[in-house]
């Protein structure tokens, strides 16, 4: 097997096929699998049923976590009763279950799951050899074997998941199962290559939010099946997305072998918009693509693994826009000026990752909107910027991209920082002034100045902070901040609490879209889809 790079599309021709238009399942589409963690029968069988009602292919019936449990009765009650496909699972503590008991009954309950009709049952590795001698000879036609193993520490190297597949499947399983953890990102590269190239049938996971993509694009590198829970945080296993998110908020259902991938890098990442925008604008278009968050630390490692064109682009947050930028093999002038990117585009026909910065057009275009609407003596000749006292809060790439901005438009431009050095080198820059963030709270050399926020400052889950006292906020006409979860920082509501204009980070985040959406698929931005999502969000 390949140890280098990451699943040319070539390879991942040997991916199940995608769904139908006419919503008609084809014979080899990655399932989507709920599952089912009730403390009673009558609570699973409710669970199933709204797991039907939302679209899932098959049930998990994790049968550990019954409270109470009469195997011939129960059995026959969720295997007779389910309104989909199931599959049973009685996974002991030893693989990371509920189950204390002997495992001589705990696979004779399973086999029996057998007997009674069940479509599936989950056996460990460990003791799947035994288990499936037991059954030889007695398997119902439609019956599948699924012959698990969970890795909760790491995730072994690709030449090691590709023994451990070919050791799995030599118990007599139906379908192979593994389940490991990340901790990298880069470390789902390595399921996805024995998930792509197997010949078996293979449900391949990784744990943890970093391995959330693992579950999504399951269908693009060849998985059998993906897990997802009816609701947040009813999860058997770390990163599982809900059925919901899962089949609306990233058409799993329009996901194949060629479906192009771009998400969000960032750390952190969980609490961005993206993907609820570009995914809505990619279908609403006839888009083949997939937006996905990337929970990355280490960025150059992150796009060294990443470096195929299925990976086709990627947004770039807080905090790798400026170490984004040394990655690219070209960089766009502007943003080699600002020092920082957040669009990073893979070109096909070399691969060469191109960098660019749309922050400075969609925050310095926001904040004038704003001025706009309290000054009217501007006739249209300059910016409403020039001359003002902009004071950017923050020196990593968003700042650098406002008072990049600011500077152009005709702004005298103040850095502001907790690190007094990184302030001094940008305000060098751009021909500024430079300050500590303790010495913001009393530098009012004049009324009417700007203030934005470039920092993490206020931003969820961490909405009682602030980078200036609200009393430092009456020299404000007008108070911007990147931060856009939630809306309304307790930033913008002091200042507007002291009279100043506020522009949200809303508006950065429209404005500087428009272009990334352009930039990844060649088609004009849904200008008004995106405003239309983020209201609904």
């Amino acid at each position: 097997m390949a140890s280098a790079g990451v699943l040319p599309k070539s390879l991942a021709s040997s991916a199940n096929q995608i769904r139908l238009g006419s919503g008609e399942m084809k014979k080899d589409a990655t399932l989507v699998c709920v599952q089912v963690m009730d403390d009673t029968v009558d609570q699973m069988l409710t669970s199933i049923s709204k797991a039907m009602a939302l679209g899932a292919d098959l049930v998990e019936i994790r049968l550990d976590y019954l409270k109470q449990f009469d195997p011939h009765r129960d059995l026959s009650d969720l295997i007779n009763r389910s309104l989909l496909p199931t599959l049973l699972t009685y996974r002991p503590k030893w693989e990371g279950g509920q189950y204390d008991g002997d495992d001589n009954g705990r696979l004779e309950v399973l086999r029996l799951a057998m007997e009674l009709g069940a479509d599936y049952v989950d056996v460990e590795y460990q003791v799947a050899h035994d288990f499936n001698s037991s059954i030889d000879g007695k398997k119902p036609e439609k019956f599948k074997v699924i012959v698990s193993s969970h890795n909760y520490q790491n995730t072994p190297s690709v030449e090691d998941l590709g023994d451990l597949v070919a050791n799995i499947q030599s118990t007599g399983a139906d379908i192979v199962k593994i389940a490991t953890t990340a901790l990298d990102i880069t470390d789902v590269a390595r399921v996805f290559k024995v998930t792509v190239h197997s010949e078996v049938p293979v449900i391949g996971l990784v744990m943890g939010e970093k391995g959330l993509i693992s579950r999504i694009l399951a269908p693009k590198f060849g998985g059998y099946l993906t897990f997802s829970t009816l609701e947040p945080g009813k999860v058997s296993a770390p990163g599982q997305p809900t059925i919901k998110d899962l089949l609306q908020l990233y058409n799993f259902r329009q996901i194949g072998p060629y479906t192009k991938v771009f998400g969000v890098i960032g750390k952190p990442v969980g609490h961005s918009k993206s993907p609820v925008l570009y995914n809505e604008a990619f279908k609403s278009a006839g888009f083949d693509g997939v937006y996905v968050p990337f929970l990355v630390d280490d960025v150059a490692n992150f796009l060294e693994t990443y470096s195929s064109t299925d990976f086709a682009g990627f947004s770039c947050t807080i905090p790798h826009k400026e170490a984004a930028l040394d990655c690219c093999d070209e960089v766009n002038p502007v943003a080699k000026s600002i020092g920082a990117v957040n669009c990073l585009i893979r070109r096909p026909s070399d691969r060469k990752l191109i960098g660019y910065n749309t922050d400075y057009v969609g925050a310095i275009t926001a904040i004038e909107n704003g001025l706009r609407g309290t000054d009217i003596s501007d006739g249209g000749a300059g910016s409403l910027l020039a001359g003002k006292l902009f004071i950017v809060i923050g020196a990593g790439g968003a700042g650098k991209a406002l008072a990049y901005g600011a500077k152009v438009k005709g702004a005298r431009v103040v850095i502001a920082n907790r690190t007094y050095e990184r302030a001094r080198g940008l305000a060098n820059l751009v021909g500024g002034e430079a300050l500590s963030l303790a010495e913001l709270e009393h530098y009012h050399p004049e009324d009417g100045m700007i203030l934005v926020n470039t920092t993490s400052i206020g931003m969820q889950p961490n909405i009682d902070e602030t980078p200036i006292p609200k009393q430092a906020l009456k020299h404000y006409s007008l108070v911007f901040d990147a931060v856009y979860t939630p809306k309304m920082t307790r930033l913008l509501r002091e200042a507007e609490e002291c009279g100043a204009t506020i522009v949200t980070g809303l508006e950065m985040f429209i404005g500087q879209a428009f272009e990334q959406f352009e930039r990844f698929t060649g088609l004009p931005a849904p200008k008004e889809l995106f405003r239309r999502v983020l209201a609904d969000h």
